[in-house]
């Protein structure tokens, strides 16, 4: 299903959770790179605002919904797509890394979130190899000089699948430069994800996501922050849900 108005649209290209999996399996075993990305209302409000954001998700190979309301949208336009949000897929994702024998690298968030993040996740993933970690320190600029010696070096660590945790649209930025730049690795913006995994951030207990509102948590976890940013998502919900009905 598409979201947005041209020439803003995007398109979610990847609807369910089997086929995620069926074409990410399918880049590790044959060593092709692609790039992850993860749509939520967020990205729809800052897509038509920033070029460089919306031709950074014009260069990603596989784009899932992360958030309840881009999958109601969808269930509106008679066009349905699963919910995935990055954080409930790396554990998955690392899984097909250990079945196709490819290491994990992790970038973004800090030097201690991310050392936390990959003991955690070797720990619930056996035989998972993490080949490179990287820390860009604070005003990084993700199609600057140091982002490509990251991603050079990322290119030679071996790496299969680069988990990528700078928010957006930095993330976004930084995984289309790495298609450039490291074309044999995966990408995937998750987010807040690794900061769970390393205890840095608390996650909305289940029972609030189950009902929609891990929104709520995170406005109370950071208001300043998150409070403008949901009134921006909640202002452009009627023309997405009219653009849905257009759509069935």
């Amino acid at each position: 299903m598409k979201f947005g108005k041209d020439p803003h649209q995007i398109e979610v290209n990847v609807p369910t959770r089997p086929a995620l999996f069926q074409a990410v399996r399918s880049h590790l075993k044959e060593k092709t790179g692609f790039a992850l990305a993860t749509l939520n209302l967020d990205h729809l409000t800052k897509l038509p605002e920033e070029p460089a954001f919306l031709a950074a998700y014009r260069a990603h190979d596989l784009v899932v919904a992360d958030g309840r309301p881009v999958v109601w949208m969808s269930k509106l336009a008679q066009q349905p797509v699963e919910l995935m949000p990055g954080s409930d897929m790396i554990l998955p994702l690392c899984a097909l890394c250990v079945e196709t024998g490819r290491s994990i690298a992790l970038v973004g968030s800090s030097d201690e979130a991310l050392s936390g993040a990959a003991e955690a996740l070797k720990s619930r993933v056996p035989g998972l190899e993490v080949s490179f970690i990287h820390a860009p320190p604070y005003g990084f600029d993700p199609q600057g000089a140091a982002a490509d010696a990251i991603l050079r070096d990322l290119a030679s660590s071996g790496a299969g699948l680069c988990f990528i945790a700078l928010g957006a649209p930095k993330q976004e930025i930084f995984a289309a430069r790495g298609r450039e730049i490291a074309p044999d690795v995966g990408f995937a913006s998750i987010g807040a994800g690794l900061d769970f995994f390393s205890g840095h951030q608390v996650r909305a207990p289940k029972i609030m996501r189950m009902v929609a509102m891990e929104w709520l948590w995170r406005a109370l976890q950071s208001p300043r922050r998150m409070v403008p940013r949901y009134a921006k998502c909640f202002a452009i919900l009627p023309g997405l849900m009219i653009d849905a009905l257009r759509q069935r």
